[in-house]
């Protein structure tokens, strides 16, 4: 199955894709999860990583190092780990103030051991760039260095990564110089979302963005983000920007065998066909009994209810289930509610590339007071104490 813009699309060659080398850590084939806030916690972690058969990278929803240093028990979990994650630990650290930070990074590389940490310079939310974080921080490329030193030096042998936007809005583009910086200060690797913080997640992503980025970095791997939906998309967006792999984010939401299409594509092979809604239903509730158990069940089935839109997005007659399972508080009562849906239903074209998650609008752009005027500068604003799950 596939949409029509990816008619004609082939399978990767023998040697055209290349294993991703961060570190230590070799991804084979080169696809990485793409850290959501709310979503790509250890559960659906361990759901993307069972398709795949470990075979990507997955990264941890964005972890806030001052909160994390403080020790609030909501972060803490968000940074804990499955038992199925013993070599490949990944985490996104987000922050403000290099020293927090570098504090941070000290406690996960040598106490926590993760074996991978990727640094967020490009969450749009209003909270975040109101704190001059986020896709605020490369607006301030001095501040930026000073940041990705200081988490590269106390990483020690763990590698860093960095991943940021084109930039605030078209006439303010910083992705170029944001390369530039993980480059020189021992980023391992660099991933652009190809949309500006204003677009937030709306219109199409500029992969022109990304293979202009892969001419200005040359030493370490980029990747590419935004708008992989299908296997085929990956395909093309590497074939269209060079770019070394790619980031997967919306695209999966829901979909989570979405990594097992990948590894085929980009392994030479065709992808296994999508499941009918029966098997989505079956992970579904693989999905919120892996919540159930790491949050509670409470707790877990709050988290899941946001998650039963996206796994019966395009299937008929489906709509009219999710106000209740919208309120959905125990297991037994997502399965009555389930049990009577015809499982036969073959998977949805329009279900491959329908709106997930966030909505089509664009933003103007909060930053704090004179961040602009004082761009050369690289004072530290107070680091947010708690913004995990924004």
């Amino acid at each position: 199955m596939r949409s029509d813009e990816n008619a004609g699309v082939a399978v990767a060659q023998p040697g055209e894709v290349s294993p991703l080398r961060i570190g230590d850590i070799v991804v084979d084939p080169p696809v990485v999860l793409a850290p959501m806030a709310g979503v790509t916690n250890a559960p659906f972690r361990s759901l993307c990583r069972k398709f795949s058969r470990d075979r990507c990278l997955y990264v941890s929803e964005m972890i806030t190092a001052r909160a994390f240093v403080e020790g609030h028990s909501r972060t803490l979990q968000l940074a804990s780990f499955g038992e199925d994650e013993k070599t490949r630990r990944s985490i996104q650290l987000y922050g403000t103030n290099p020293a927090t930070l570098a504090q941070a990074t000290k406690v996960l590389a040598e106490e926590w051991g993760v074996h991978h940490i990727d640094m967020n310079f490009g969450c749009p939310v209003r909270k975040v760039t109101a704190s001059g974080g986020g896709s605020a921080i490369p607006v301030k490329p001095r501040l930026l260095q000073k940041i990705v030193r200081s988490v590269v030096e106390s990483a020690g042998d763990v590698p860093v990564t960095i991943k940021f936007r084109k930039g605030i809005d078209d006439d303010l583009l910083t992705f170029l110089d944001a390369g530039r910086i993980g480059q020189e200060e021992g980023a391992r690797a660099v991933a652009l979302h190809a949309r500006t913080a204003a677009q937030l997640y709306s219109g199409k992503a500029d992969w022109d963005a990304i293979a202009e980025l892969k001419q200005h970095v040359t030493t370490i791997p980029v990747l590419g983000n935004g708008d992989i939906f299908e296997p085929w998309d990956a395909m093309r967006m590497m074939r269209q920007t060079g770019c070394d792999g790619v980031v997967v984010g919306r695209g999966c939401l829901g979909r989570p065998w979405l990594f097992a299409e990948l590894c085929a594509v980009l392994s030479g092979e065709e992808p296994p066909p999508p499941p009918d809604l029966g098997g989505v239903l079956d992970t579904l509730r693989a999905h919120a009994a892996l919540l159930a158990e790491f949050f509670g069940e409470k707790h877990g089935m709050q988290q899941v209810r946001k998650f039963t839109g996206w796994y019966l997005k395009g299937f008929p007659g489906t709509k009219k289930k999710l106000p209740a399972l919208h309120l959905v508080k125990t297991l037994a009562e997502l399965d009555a509610l389930l049990e009577d849906l015809p499982t036969d239903l073959p998977y949805p074209l329009a279900g491959l590339r329908a709106r997930r998650c966030k909505d089509g609008k664009t933003q103007k752009v909060v930053l704090p007071e004179g961040f602009l005027e004082a761009r050369e500068e690289d004072l530290v604003l107070d680091d947010p104490e708690h913004i995990d799950g924004g």
